[in-house]
């Protein structure tokens, strides 16, 4: 009856007040969890305001059956509940937004590993505030009431509502791609904020990714193995340390001579680090640059990583325990290449689930597992860090207490005032990335194995380095000196010194290419094998000088590959020239 009232009431003219109630209660299960995001500053606004057009498809089916209105509204509402429960469950405990990531984590987690983190990250208050979202949801349900119209009015607000939600985004994204499948793939994006779709874009996406991962792993697992390998230090205990930076211009730290203070901690240790002044990527661009960096493919050779072993591979068939620790996105179409990598390893660590790179997910979470894997009690151990660090958007990858630069003091003239914010937002995650590294190195050097640890960059970044000021990220076909200049270093624990020549002066300014870098690691480490080339290896005596070869390998009828040289980088301002010799 008292629904009865309300629709002969709302019979007058449309009843817009029940026809929020309906948009709010629906919007609810989706924008709380989008709303903390953007009160913590997790991530950007696209997620919120995606989450709040999706939140209208549900307006349909209530107009078309004003009748039901408070059944339909419950039957989808448990669905909406559960799902929003998940996910803001997932935001408390890891300040994350769900994603792929997160069903990849959980298929790979065992019943055991599941308990160690509820048990460690479970707190009381979170069943409090459980227990307030559900009580506000029912709230928002006993507030909903029919909206009544016309027959035929209600069908074409229905169709519309559908056709600007989902029909015409999936239409556009469909013309822009110039398929259906990447069109799908477009919207899938657009959705994916918003219960139940969040779960079920996961799950597909999920299903997807790991498919052509497990091409991946069988192809390498097909791959042979390493000619006539030999460890020289079979024999005794070691622990080496790659860590992998993201998008660190060397020319950004004063390690490296900047005028800014952005290395202080690097720069307290310097007398320990083995700093190499003259090293490049090839490419700018993550998955581009490991692909070589990490296996025997180069610019030349760019296939080669599909026929030859991995590093990881490599150190395992040299009878090495391998841990890969991630705070990059884990289960991305984008990322399948680093995450074939990470499985390649013994043990894996996957920190970073986020749904959207731009979110705030700091590098020093790595440091615990790093920890921790420093004291697994294998005699041969291989850790590699692989760390978000400097990657774009810049205010996102360090907290607060590392918000140092904030004005123009240092930042040279060619920079407009508008772009000061961004300038500065890149130094200071530039000074947090010295904060983790200097950590790990530390923490390396307190339990002093036998050992060493290389650090470098997978490439640089332009952030208003080069001449004019006026560019900002990475662009292949638009090369410029800082998008490649990368920081290369390496710290030796005592122990090692005591059995290795660790004297590097007169090889620090020698010009090299980090799609060399297995050379060079197999070299450090002792290895040999019939397809190792110390011509290659940057600390080898049998050193070659090569061109500097950077570019699309696979352009090369259409843009030939550049030698670096061409791109010889300007010192920036107060910073000594010497430095960023090419």
């Amino acid at each position: 009856m008292a629904l009865l009232k309300r629709s002969k009431t709302s019979a007058k003219g449309f009843d817009w007040a029940g026809f929020i109630w309906l948009f709010v209660f629906f919007w609810y299960f989706s924008g709380i969890t989008q709303l903390l995001i953007q009160l913590t500053g997790t991530s950007g606004f696209s997620g919120f305001r995606q989450a709040f057009v999706m939140s209208a498809v549900w307006l349909a089916p209530m107009l078309l059956f004003p009748n039901r209105t408070r059944l339909l509204a419950a039957l989808i509402g448990i669905v909406l509940w559960a799902c929003s429960m998940a996910s803001l469950g997932y935001f408390f405990i890891y300040q994350q937004e769900f994603s792929q990531s997160v069903i990849f984590i959980m298929f790979e987690s065992n019943i055991s590993e599941a308990g160690e983190y509820m048990t460690q990250y479970f707190a009381w208050w979170m069943v409090l505030a459980f227990l307030a979202h559900t009580a506000f949801a029912y709230f928002l349900w006993t507030r909903l009431r029919a909206v009544y119209m016309p027959r035929w009015q209600a069908f074409v607000a229905a169709t519309a509502i559908l056709v600007a939600v989902v029909g015409y985004p999936l239409v556009k994204q469909t013309a822009r791609t110039g398929s259906f499948a990447g069109g799908f793939e477009k919207f899938e994006t657009r959705i994916e904020p918003a219960v139940p779709w969040q779960m079920a874009v996961a799950y597909h996406r999920y299903l997807d990714t790991l498919a052509g991962m497990q091409d991946m792993l069988d192809s390498a697992s097909k791959i042979a193995p390493l000619k006539n390998l030999k460890n020289t230090l079979s024999d005794q205990p070691s622990t080496l340390v790659l860590v992998i930076g993201e998008s660190t211009n060397r020319q950004r730290m004063s390690l490296y001579g900047y005028n800014r203070d952005t290395t202080p901690e690097l720069d307290k240790l310097k007398d320990q680090l083995a700093i190499f002044n003259n090293v490049i990527t090839p490419r700018p661009y993550t998955i581009e640059a490991l692909q070589q960096v990490l296996t025997f493919a180069d610019e030349e050779n760019p296939d080669l990583y599909l026929t030859t072993p991995s590093l990881v591979s490599m150190m395992k068939q040299a009878g090495y325990k391998t841990f890969w620790i991630t705070n990059q996105q884990t289960m991305t179409k984008r990322n399948t290449m680093l995450t074939t990598f990470s499985e390649q390893a013994d043990e894996q660590v996957y920190l970073n689930n986020n749904r959207n790179q731009n979110a705030a997910q700091y590098d020093g979470d790595v440091i615990e597992p790093f920890n921790k894997a420093l004291g697994d009690p294998a005699a041969h151990k291989l850790i590699v860090v692989h760390l978000l660090g400097t990657h774009m958007s810049y205010q996102y990858r360090y907290p607060p207490t590392f918000d140092k630069f904030k004005d123009r003091t240092g930042v040279p003239a060619g920079v407009t005032d508008d772009e000061v914010p961004t300038y500065n937002s890149y130094d200071n995650a530039v000074l947090y990335n010295d904060f983790v590294v200097s950590s790990l190195i530390k923490d390396y050097s307190k339990k002093d194995p036998n050992g060493f640890l290389l650090y470098l960059s997978d490439h640089g970044e332009d952030v208003f380095d080069s001449a004019g000021h006026n560019t900002l990220g990475r662009n292949e076909n638009k090369p410029t000196a800082p998008m490649y200049t990368i920081p290369f270093m390496a710290y030796a624990s005592p122990k090692w010194r005591e059995t290795h020549d660790w004297s590097f002066a007169a090889d620090l300014s020698r010009p090299y290419s980090s799609s060399q870098l297995i050379h060079t690691w197999a070299d450090l480490a002792g290895l040999s094998f019939d397809e190792l080339d110390r011509s290659k290896s940057l600390v080898s005596d049998s050193f070659k000088p090569r061109p500097l070869l950077i570019g699309n390998p696979y352009e090369r009828q259409v843009r030939p590959l550049i030698d670096f040289s061409l791109l010889k980088p300007k010192p920036v301002s107060g910073q000594d020239p010497a430095v960023v010799k090419q």
